[in-house]
Order: C-alpha cells, then structure tokens, then sequence
C-alpha cells in the first residue's frame, strides 16, 4: 500500500493485510469506541479488543491496578461484556474501515473453541487472537501458555473451530520461549503475539500487603520492554509463522525496534492510558524512520537486526 509519503506500509499479519505495521492491544483499546474521540482508528493497522468470554466477565475486586517503576501493574482478570454482547452491540459500533480481531479467554479448552465458533463468519472480524497466557487470572488462563503440551492441545481445538487467521499470545513467564513458538506453529497458529504481561508483585509495606486485591498481577509498560525484544528475538529464530510484538512500546524508534527483532507487526498497549493517540504517532513515526534510512517498504525493516559475529 503506497501512501503519499512514498513508503509501502501493508504488512502480512498471518492472512491479515494490515495497512500498516501498528495495532492496539486487548485490554488496553477498549471496544475501540472509546478512543473513537481522540484517534482516527483508520490510521492504525487495527485493533485487537478486549478479550471475550463466552459469558459476561466481572474480573477482580479493587484495587486492581498500580503504578510500579516504569511501568504499571495490572489485575483486572478479563472484565468483558461476553461475545454475544460484543458480536451484537459493540462491533456494529466500530467505524467502517477499521481492522478488528477479536481476543478470545477462557478457562478450559472447550470453551475456548466455542468462543471461536461464536465469532467465526461474523462480518468485521477479521481475525482471533487466542489469549493463552493472562498473568492474573485465578483459574484458566497462564497455565495454558505454559505447558507446551496443554498449549498444544489448546491452539490445535481453537484451530478446527475456525477459519478465520489466529494469532496466539503467548506467556513471557517460561523458560523456552522457542518451544512454545514451536507449538503454536505446529498446531496451525497464524502467527504469534509476545509478549504479554509479566507476572509480578508489588507491596505496600505499611500495610504488610500487596497492592493489588488479587495479590499478584501483571507488569507491562516499558520496564517489560528488553525481555519483550528478547523474546521476539528468540521467536523469530524458531518459527516462519509471523509475530506480534508487545511490550513496553512508547515511540516509533521502540515499535522499530521490534521490527528488527523480527516482529512483521506490533502492538501499543500501557501507553495508550496515557496518550489516547499515540498509537497513530507510532504509525506515522515508522514511516519517518523508513524514509530517514531509504526503505521504500516497512516489511523490510522485519528482521533486519545486524546481530554481532554473524
């Protein structure tokens, strides 16, 4: 895709053409709607929703967010209306022209499928992204990205319940995460999103208690940011299968950086909560980058890192 500025910024995300490289990342966009005020969503490459549950989702009591050096902690456990409710009410909401994949969580496998099926054929999606590896959630939910066995099994039942390009989030909260890429590539995953965020704790020490109600929860932001390119890293010398990269991402220079670890697309999360339009200054700020240093297309910035010794 040609723009004026002269830079081809489509990429191939796993069967999605994406106009450019940037999307959002669930939990942190909302239903897209509420960005709709601060954001033209049609400058991003899309936008992954909130994760969907087959039923309506409470999450955790509060507090379930808190600030924490660099970044921020978060336990909020999945709050989401239920996909009949995104399929019938939120989704017709979103502006036309806006690439929207659907999260899909839950806590056993079969479930997981059923959610699939739900949002297979609906007009607008225009692919899942299998959430295997949320760091606070009580039951379900990390251990599925943890065992390579049982992540096999999962992405292999979310894989005959739909036809639609499926990404898989994978956990940073491993030791191999090359295998794991391994798995999703062999069970028919589309391509893969890492990293999602890393489980940790903060402590309010007055109280002897944690800060989150939950106990634990999830860092992201960009104290996440070098274990994330690590990561890709990693990743992408294991598999063909495209990858997402998440974490920590606050300039075009750090989405670039991703990019060069391997990454064929990223996503913009934590910073969203403080500049509701950064993610379309990322967009814009790729394509300086590329006409600063003479590419002509943004997909050959994709595993362009000049690794030392090699």
């Amino acid at each position: 895709m040609k723009e004026p500025h002269g830079v081809d910024t489509q990429v191939d995300l796993g069967g999605m053409l994406l106009r450019n490289p940037v999307l959002t990342a669930s939990g942190t966009f909302g239903y897209g709607t509420e960005f709709a005020p601060f954001l033209d969503l049609r400058r991003l490459g899309g936008f992954v929703a909130k994760s969907l549950t087959l039923e309506p989702r409470i999450g955790n009591p509060p507090p379930r967010i808190a600030e924490a050096p660099s970044g921020m902690l978060n336990a909020i456990s999945l709050e989401n209306v239920g996909v009949d409710a995104f399929i019938d009410e939120k989704l017709p909401a979103i502006p036309e022209g806006v690439m929207v994949i659907a999260s899909v969580f839950e806590t056993d496998i079969e479930r997981y499928a059923e959610v699939c099926k739900r949002l297979s054929g609906v007009p607008r999606i225009a692919g899942l992204e299998i959430n295997a590896s949320c760091p606070h959630v009580k039951s379900g939910g990390i251990e599925f990205g943890q065992d390579p066995a049982v992540l096999g099994r999962l992405v292999r039942a979310a894989r005959r319940a739909t036809t639609l390009p499926m990404l898989v989030k994978l956990s940073p909260n491993v030791t191999h995460i090359a295998e794991m890429a391994r798995v999703c590539e062999a069970e028919g995953a589309s391509g893969i999103s890492l990293i999602n965020a890393v489980q940790a704790l903060e402590v309010d020490p007055e109280a002897r208690r944690p800060l989150l109600a939950n106990g634990l929860g999830g860092l992201s932001g960009p104290a996440i940011r070098p274990i994330a390119l690590r990561m890709v890293w990693q990743a992408a010398q294991a598999v063909a299968i495209p990858i997402c990269g998440i974490g920590g991402i606050e300039t075009a220079a750090d989405a670039v950086k991703f990019l060069l670890c391997g990454a064929t697309a990223v996503q913009v999360g934590t910073s969203n909560y403080l500049r509701p339009s950064i993610a379309g200054e990322i967009a814009d700020g790729i394509v300086a980058y590329a006409q600063r240093h003479g590419y002509a297309r943004i997909r050959d910035l994709v595993g362009a890192l000049e690794w030392p010794g090699r």
